[in-house]
């Protein structure tokens, strides 16, 4: 037997002549809730009842016209009840809504409804590029729609902050400055009066609130698309889905998911398969700037420590260096490093010190064989991009990135 979920039960009682904006109630109410990605909705007719005012409705044969009642039923779990009963509410002029606890096993497909973020922040064209920036940073957020009113026009990512903004870093970079630094980075940005309308990418690609995940991480795979607004049947806004959302509910099979069979057939593969074997590589005594050039030059971003066995002694990336010389309070050095890291300096100042002097110590490691399953599980959990594949004594084997495992997956 599949496992019972908690779920909520909402019932509306109202009359067969109830009506919302000049239709029948009980059709906009299923309506409504169709376009919201709800589970399932059904109505039933009565033959005999009465409501508040006492008056007795029935289907017996003289009095087939009259107002007879009417119950839309609906069964979905706590979270998307509770988002839905103030629409509910706010329909119903009169009549009756109970909401009860049930279990039930759903039999449905994993849909993005069930993995997307609800609390979307978003910007209106005219908002101020500094703005968009300073939104980004403090929800820690990679994109936000663009709404004129209830309808998408665009949407701002880090990439159209970098090709049309004038933004050096990108925003993970932005984030890995102290706080103090970041802000004070931020404003002196020329963004030369730039709005939100200036930077965005006009034609937004979005998803319907009732995409399964499967489907939707092929669109994104195969449009190398970390993000996308989902939408309801009349477009709007609902959520918005990462790369990230995605994979996480491919790793944990969601509550409203019976069936392991949902999640595409590239999930039984394991981390050997996916990962990059051609992962940068440099000794303890390494200087600073040839790991910089590294890190540069390879897509990765990161540096593996290692001895001459290959054995892993600790990674360096990007952020490593930027932290380094921030709490070295060396400006001249970090404005010079940033210029490098966003590619709009040619050449760097020289920096002293080696691998040793700024690598973490504490990596995260994935046997070969682990399956995509629990690969998967673990870059969600630790909040990671990429996370390296090691041998039973420690010696490394390659790194597995997140757009790998995307792509691994969306594969038929």
């Amino acid at each position: 037997m599949n496992k019972l979920v908690d779920v909520k039960v909402l019932k509306i009682f109202m009359g067969e002549a109830a009506t919302y904006k000049g239709r029948p109630l009980h059709e906009m109410i299923v309506d409504e809730a169709r376009q919201r990605g709800m589970a399932g909705a059904s109505v039933s007719r009565g033959f005999m009842g009465f409501g508040a005012n006492s008056l007795l409705h029935t289907s017996k044969i003289l009095r087939l016209a009259e107002d007879l009642p009417v119950m839309v039923e609906i069964v979905d779990v706590p979270d998307r009840i509770a988002a839905f009963l103030p629409v509910v509410d706010g329909m119903v002029e009169e009549g009756s809504i109970v909401v009860t606890d049930a279990q039930a096993i759903f039999h449905l497909p994993l849909r993005i409804r069930d993995v997307m973020t609800k609390d979307v922040a978003t910007v209106e064209p005219h908002t101020p590029l500094v703005s968009v920036v300073e939104l980004l940073l403090s929800r820690e957020v990679k994109a936000v729609p663009v709404m004129d009113g209830k309808k998408i026009v665009g949407i701002i990512t880090g990439g159209d902050l970098l090709a049309r903004g004038g933004m050096p870093l990108s925003l993970d970079m932005q984030c890995a400055l102290p706080s103090t630094m970041r802000e004070e980075h931020v404003h002196c940005l020329d963004f030369k009066e730039l709005r939100a309308a200036d930077v965005m990418s006009p034609s937004v690609q979005t998803l319907n609130i009732k995409t399964t995940v499967p489907d939707a991480l092929r669109l994104m795979a195969k449009g190398n698309m970390k993000r996308l607004p989902v939408v309801a049947d009349d477009g709007s806004l609902m959520g918005i889905v990462s790369r990230a959302d995605v994979l996480g509910a491919m790793g944990h099979v969601s509550s409203v998911a019976a069936h392991l069979d949902v999640l595409p057939e590239g999930m039984h593969g394991s981390a050997r398969e996916i990962m990059y074997r051609n992962v940068p590589t440099a000794a303890l005594n390494t200087p600073l700037s040839a790991i910089l050039e590294q890190i540069v030059a390879s897509p990765l971003r990161r540096v593996v420590i290692v001895n001459e066995d290959r054995k892993i002694l600790g990674i360096v990336h990007d952020r490593d260096l930027l932290n380094h010389f921030a709490r070295k309070n060396a400006p001249g050095i970090l404005a010079s490093l940033i210029g490098f890291l966003s590619h709009s300096e040619p050449q760097f100042r020289e920096i002293e010190g080696t691998a040793e002097d700024v690598m973490a110590t504490k990596i995260i490691t994935v046997p070969p064989e682990m399956p995509l399953s629990e690969v998967i599980q673990t870059l969600v959990a630790h909040k990671i991009k990429r996370v390296v594949v090691a041998d039973e004594n420690g010696r490394l084997l390659g790194m597995v990135d997140r757009d790998t495992v995307l792509k691994g997956l969306a594969e038929e």
